[in-house]
């Protein structure tokens, strides 16, 4: 796509400041650990009008984890690599899911269920905030459940579903309304990445596992728009009175 893969100081300082944010949010995030200027000149066109001017660039080191993401098993399984994707996947779910017994002969099914859980948990909880990540694909969604790969970015002013940070997004595929369908996508394409480990009663237990995600998001979100509302206790029509204020609001 003809990009040079380099940052320029602004966006930059807006990752960092971002990723900061959100983790004093509440957010599972990476965390910025510096930010350094480069010598090196930026040519970028930064309203899209034609206007290219040069910048200066930088570079920020970022932290988590882990960055083992969906596609870091995607690619293994993609290419038959079916041996390093076991190795590897036990690897992770030894480093980073300590409740998951090794000996478990359905350990991949545990850590399927797992971020599937805790992929509804971070996109509501993106929702709640008005966060709209901007690059929602399979290779910037962190198998830990994190927020990571601040490129384009953006939280709305006022609440729009159609709201779209990036601006070489021309189909709003990621608009921030598609969030929590999208996390559907990407979860199943990880189950498709796991098939050639599992046996047939696992895949067809992880193809129901899947089927819950939507009640997992839709149960966190609920809650939280609770909490941000002051609703105490469960009544049949919170779901109704959270759909109805964020449609005033958005007509207002």
């Amino acid at each position: 796509r003809n990009g040079d893969g380099r940052a320029v100081l602004r966006s930059s300082v807006r990752e960092f400041l971002c990723s900061e944010a959100m983790h004093y949010l509440g957010i599972p995030t990476s965390r910025a650990a510096s930010l350094v200027v480069s010598d090196d000149d930026v040519w970028r066109d930064q309203f899209y009008n034609g206007n290219i001017k040069k910048e200066r660039g930088a570079i920020v080191l970022r932290l988590a984890k882990s960055w083992f993401r969906i596609g870091s098993l995607e690619i293994l399984a993609h290419s038959g690599e079916l041996d390093l994707l076991r190795r590897l996947l036990d690897f992770i779910i030894q480093e980073h899911f300590p409740s998951i017994p090794m000996n478990d002969s359905n350990r991949y099914l545990e850590f399927f269920s797992t971020v599937v859980s805790e992929t509804a948990n971070l996109i509501s909880l993106w929702m709640s905030v008005g966060f709209a990540h901007g690059v929602c694909n399979t290779d910037n969604f962190s198998l830990l459940s994190i927020t990571i790969d601040y490129g384009p970015f953006g939280f709305m002013d006022a609440y729009d579903p159609n709201f779209v940070p990036n601006t070489s997004d021309d189909e709003r595929r990621y608009k921030i309304g598609n969030q929590a369908t999208v996390g559907q996508f990407n979860l199943s394409k990880l189950l498709q990445a796991l098939k050639p480990l599992l046996d047939p009663r696992q895949k067809q237990l992880a193809s129901q596992i899947l089927k819950g995600y939507d009640e997992h998001y839709y149960s966190r979100f609920t809650e939280l728009f609770k909490t941000k509302l002051g609703l105490l206790g469960e009544n049949e029509n919170d779901n109704y009175l959270i759909a109805f204020l964020l449609k005033v609001s958005l007509l207002c």
